[in-house]
């Protein structure tokens, strides 16, 4: 297709592709020209991943080519492609060593992997931003007062554990390892804000029921 068609059917301007062009975001198409070029439909599901990144998840253009650049990087396995897209996602900075609630947080998600089994996150690596955000919440909770041993915590890394098998279902449904991972990114990006918006519808049914 040309960039005409292409724009039609991903929704996004003539002018808004040639600056993702530009920038790294969308790979070049094929020269049939001087002036022309020809897009297929890998570039179509680009940019939409492109557009799910910066347009609805608010993601920065160059935190957007860190997660195409990691996502491209087939000297990984397909388990850390995945991982090293969706790590290059915005997330928490690094929490502050010298807080003692971040230490207690520390200990509390240490033991909460430890009950589930699960070895992301474990030990001194923060470099999952996950992780790392994690911990920061957890230390929010504890600076408040608010309840967040282990005990509590589990039932939300429980359900967690169910939706990443419904999660990784939809993931594999994608025909390539790269339609994958790019999939993986892109439900990050949308499905947070469904979890959390059902979250919330939840708690007002349950009120409602309780009260």
């Amino acid at each position: 297709m040309r960039l005409a068609e292409l724009s039609e059917r991903s929704g996004v301007s003539t002018a808004t592709i040639k600056y993702y062009l530009r920038e790294g975001l969308l790979q070049p198409g094929r020269r049939v020209s001087a002036t022309q070029a020809e897009y297929g439909e890998d570039h179509l599901r680009r940019l939409r991943l492109v557009r799910a990144l910066i347009q609805i998840g608010g993601v920065p253009v160059a935190a957007a080519r860190e997660v195409i650049a990691a996502a491209e990087d087939e000297s990984l396995d397909h388990h850390l492609r995945l991982g090293a897209a969706t790590r290059a996602l915005p997330c928490a900075e690094r929490p502050a060593e010298d807080d003692p609630a971040v230490e207690t947080a520390r200990r509390s998600v240490a033991a909460l992997l430890e009950r589930l089994g699960w070895s992301s996150g474990r030990g001194p690596d923060l470099r999952n931003p996950a992780h790392r955000r994690l911990i920061d919440s957890v230390a929010a909770l504890v600076r408040l007062g608010y309840p967040c041993d282990t005990e509590q915590l589990l039932p939300y890394a429980q359900l967690a554990a169910q939706l990443a098998v419904t999660d990784l279902d939809m993931v594999e449904e994608q025909p390539t390892p790269t339609g994958q991972i790019e999939a993986a990114v892109a439900l990050t990006v949308l499905y947070e804000p469904v979890l959390l918006s059902l979250r919330r519808m939840a708690h007002a049914e349950e009120s409602a029921r309780r009260f």
